[in-house]
């Protein structure tokens, strides 16, 4: 039996640098993730063998489904990284990043750049269907580089057997603050006869039904939304709109992310936790005051009495 479901809209959580590790995957799935999907990794320093990256691809006993999200510019190095996937059980499926707008990124080949190049992308994304063992192929999309050209796109994409593909709603040149297209998303629905996700500014559960709504897609994904609002999973799932989450349930959300955190990164986890508090802190009555207090806290303890207290 197959593992996701598309007879219903999945909820699925992006993969984001610097937030979607695996304390914060492991906070959503409880609270109603279809699917997370790990940061970008970098076929280079997979096949490099770095330490830090390997310990990235760790997933939390409740992903399940989990996906690993590769970024490459090279057939041979994505099949290189791909086969060490191969062996590390627990990993669903794999995702090929063809959205990252990042310069450092872009100017590598990888990410957004194989938009302007779509028998690269066609060759790098089917390597990796040939390659791969695991049940899943996908790929993350924009809808262009600096011209929007999603049907082009999505049927390049489905042309390689993936299962299904997520669409962010912005060219590469539209970063995060251009409109999002919906009506892009929409006609890259109709023009393949795969699953396709819908991205870009999903906010709430109002957004996401309006968005499912209008592109007919198989599902959701939220990055940026979900940060400081990991709740908007079980808001999704559970038709309600912002009020109705309680502020004891958000309280039971943040320390949970916080305990998972130190248990994952040591110590260290408390100093991690900090901009996610900032992010969790908004809309709270002195805000401000908590967020210039817990810059200077450390101490896990402490850190940890702070959170109890302020939320």
């Amino acid at each position: 039996m197959k593992k996701l479901d598309f007879s219903q809209p999945l909820v699925v959580l992006a993969p984001l640098a610097g937030y979607t590790d695996l304390p914060f995957r492991s906070v959503v799935k409880q609270f109603g993730a279809d699917l997370t999907i790990s940061e970008m990794i970098s076929s280079n320093a997979l096949v490099y063998n770095s330490k830090k990256t390997f310990k990235m691809l760790e997933k939390s006993d409740n992903e399940d489904p989990y996906f690993i999200q590769i970024s490459g510019n090279k057939p041979e190095l994505i099949r290189d990284a791909v086969e060490i996937l191969n062996d590390i059980d627990g990993i669903d499926g794999i995702d090929l990043n063809c959205g990252c707008p990042a310069p450092k990124v872009f100017n590598h080949g990888s990410g957004s750049n194989l938009l302007g190049d779509l028998k690269k992308l066609e060759s790098i994304l089917s390597t990796i269907k040939q390659y791969s063992k695991k049940e899943y192929t996908s790929a993350k999309v924009r809808i262009g580089v600096n011209e929007k050209i999603p049907v082009d796109i999505a049927k390049a994409v489905e042309a390689c057997g993936v299962d299904f593909m997520s669409v962010h709603g912005r060219t590469r040149a539209g970063a995060y603050k251009a409109p999002v297209d919906y009506d892009a998303i929409k006609i890259m629905k109709e023009s393949v006869n795969i699953p396709v996700i819908a991205n870009g500014d999903i906010k709430d559960y109002k957004k996401a039904q309006e968005v499912l709504e209008y592109t007919k897609a198989d599902g959701v994904m939220i990055g940026r939304g979900a940060i400081g609002k990991p709740w908007v999973f079980y808001q999704i799932k559970h038709h309600l709109e912002d009020d109705a989450i309680s502020n004891e349930l958000k309280k039971e959300i943040i320390l949970k992310h916080y305990d998972a955190m130190l248990k994952f990164h040591g110590e260290y986890g408390a100093i991690m936790f900090r901009k996610l508090l900032h992010s969790y802190s908004k809309g709270y009555t002195g805000a401000t005051e908590f967020r210039e207090i817990i810059n200077r806290i450390s101490d896990v303890h402490i850190m940890r009495d702070m959170c109890e207290s302020f939320f």
